[in-house]
């Protein structure tokens, strides 16, 4: 991937074919309404999407936060030729939250229902902490995170199988309900 614009490319794995990682576009709005309408992504999200003007204003949040390099949300579809993809599996996204450098990031997101069981999730992070650690490496990326809530044991193994150690226990702060689970990646790791 080149800058903060283009499409990172996820190798076939045993469990699924390869994937792509690709910006956000105004186009995806009826698969974020789709995405957000899933009870289990619903839940753990702070803003509910339930109407066209809710995704787009979701995209432009990801298409401006992309511009000011706040944060780099990618759709994550599954491979097909040219940079378009297929099917929309999920979201993954790159942020920089309380930082003002770029030494400590935060890795999030959510998959389909669909795309669920099938090592989307792990394949995503992973590819995206190690293209992060690498484009950052000169503004002293050194430490990823990985934050969700206690009682969502899939993303604890997501966070594991991408490389991310349990760091500690973080107390609910709204507008989060539970308690977290802070999960760490360190560069060269």
């Amino acid at each position: 991937m080149t800058g903060m614009t283009g499409t990172l490319r996820v190798e076939a794995a045993l469990t699924a074919g390869a994937l792509v990682l690709r910006p956000w576009r105004h186009e995806d709005a009826e698969q974020v309404i789709e995405a957000y309408g899933d009870v289990a992504i619903a839940r753990w999200v702070t803003r509910p999407i339930k109407t066209l003007e809710d995704a787009q204003r979701w995209l432009e949040f990801q298409s401006e936060s992309r511009r000011t390099g706040t944060r780099l949300a990618f759709a994550i579809c599954e491979d097909q030729p040219g940079d378009a993809g297929g099917q929309l599996l999920g979201n993954i996204v790159l942020k920089w939250p309380e930082h003002p450098s770029r030494e400590v990031g935060e890795i999030g997101y959510w998959t389909m229902p669909y795309a669920r069981g099938r090592g989307v999730a792990p394949r995503a992070v992973e590819t995206l902490s190690a293209w992060a650690f690498d484009s950052y490496a000169a503004e002293g990326l050194h430490r990823l995170e990985l934050i969700h809530q206690e009682d969502n044991p899939a993303s604890c193994r997501v966070a594991e199988k991408a490389g991310y150690h349990f760091d500690r226990i973080l107390p609910a702060t709204p507008p989060y309900p539970r308690d977290g689970h802070l999960h760490v990646r360190h560069a060269g790791h």
